[in-house]
């Protein structure tokens, strides 16, 4: 044959695949997802890393927010597909109101021995003495992503131990990452961000920890996946995809972890590297330096965490309305890719 001919044919064939890859990419279909920017976002990332989002045919961006409570109005008008993080009061009241955002699954939970949240105490306080014990908190400034967080319903219970009402703090908003900043500058007194911002504001020395979350909530759902109704109505194979891709990235983060939690092995430096790359904290050290809430690989809620956060919101008088949590949570797409998926099974066993 020609060489000339050969050339053409060789170009022609190239042109149709690049055209045939620059459609596939068209097909994707866009989903932004709001995240708070922790390191128990790591099934997302994990996800889209690896490329699985894509083989879903979704094309996912993440876009950071302080909380899950900014995330509330982009997800009713979905501008917002899929949301991360805390379910607070102002998610409730959003729903009471005809807000069309939906529970879909776990995002994580602090449990014994794997939680994410300290309670900080700057550490200047500490060491004047102004803060001895725990009662000592009272008329301290506490930072916190937003008010009637998930945080929030924590901070309740350690005001109950120590005697203390809420109304005897005052609670300033912003996002986690900045609340290490205001603890370093003194513009706030305590905190409890999630992880890695506790273990950074205690080894650079800025804070100390003098309760873990764990002592007062043995078991708390403290971040969960949020839809958009809206856009799960409308694209309801997008929204079991996304879900399929996801649970893959947290059982393969799962996978990762030794049995104490910790990374260990090739895949944990793999998963520590995506966390360097697309979390807020660019020192790989900083995410071997914790042990991450528990991330729960089949995705699965616990309802009795969240019904006692409703209790507590309305304690705090932060709810309109009597929330039915079982009309919030919406386990459609959950059991349709725990079927695809089946039950997790360790790597190796």
């Amino acid at each position: 044959m020609d060489r000339r001919k050969v050339l053409t044919l060789g170009l022609t064939g190239f042109a149709l695949a690049s055209a045939r890859g620059a459609n596939a990419q068209a097909r994707l279909r866009p989903v932004k997802v709001g995240v708070p920017n922790a390191a128990t976002d790591v099934g997302y990332f994990v996800a889209h890393a690896k490329g699985w989002f894509k083989e879903e045919g979704l094309d996912v961006s993440f876009i950071p927010f302080p909380s899950a409570a900014r995330m509330i109005t982009p997800l009713a008008t979905n501008d917002l597909q899929v949301g991360a993080g805390g379910p607070s009061a102002g998610l409730y009241n959003a729903i009471s109101r005809g807000m069309d955002i939906r529970i879909v699954s776990d995002k994580s939970k602090n449990v014994v021995n794997r939680g994410s949240q300290k309670l900080l105490v700057r550490k200047a306080l500490i060491d004047s003495g102004r803060v001895r014990q725990l009662s000592d908190i009272k008329g301290l400034k506490f930072g916190n992503g937003a008010p009637g967080s998930s945080a929030s319903s924590v901070i309740y219970k350690v005001l109950q131990k120590a005697g203390l009402e809420i109304s005897d703090i005052d609670e300033v908003s912003m996002s986690f990452p900045q609340q290490v900043q205001a603890l370093e500058s003194g513009a706030i007194d305590i905190a409890m961000p999630p992880d890695p911002a506790t273990t950074i504001a205690i080894t650079r020395g800025i804070a100390v920890s003098i309760l873990n979350g764990w002592d007062v909530y043995p078991v708390h759902q403290v971040a969960v996946t949020l839809y958009s109704g809206k856009w799960a109505n409308d694209n309801p194979d997008a929204a079991r995809r996304f879900m399929r891709a996801f649970l893959k990235g947290v059982r393969y983060h799962n996978d990762s972890l030794n049995e104490k939690g910790e990374f260990s092995g090739a895949k944990g430096d793999e998963v520590v590297n995506i966390l360097t790359e697309y979390g807020p904290f660019k020192d790989p050290k900083i995410y071997r330096s914790f042990i991450l809430a528990y991330c729960d690989p089949n995705g699965e809620l616990h309802m009795e965490s969240l019904q006692e956060d409703i209790a507590i919101f309305q304690k705090l008088k932060l709810l309109e309305k009597p929330v039915d949590i079982n009309k919030v949570v919406d386990r459609t797409y959950l059991d349709w890719a725990l079927k695809e998926l089946g039950p997790y099974k360790p790597a190796g066993k």
